[in-house]
């Protein structure tokens, strides 16, 4: 900025329109997602997810308690 002879936000904002100009360039490629088989289908309830980790949290303490006494 000193070399250049302007202010932080001068500079700031150039470097912001460099980056726009450079992403409309770009922008002729369109995003692909691949996408990759998991195999069978899971009958999993991704929605209880934190129930059944505490449910194996739990049981994994227990077990811990046991066999210290």
């Amino acid at each position: 900025m000193r070399e250049r002879g302007i202010s932080f936000k001068h500079a700031l904002n150039d470097a912001i329109r460099a980056g726009q100009s450079r992403a409309k360039l770009s922008a002729g490629r369109k995003f692909k997602q691949k996408t990759f088989s998991l195999g069978a289908e899971q009958y999993f309830r991704w929605d209880k997810a934190l129930a059944v980790a505490g449910a194996i949290e739990d049981e994994e303490l227990i077990r811990k308690l046991a066999v210290q006494k």
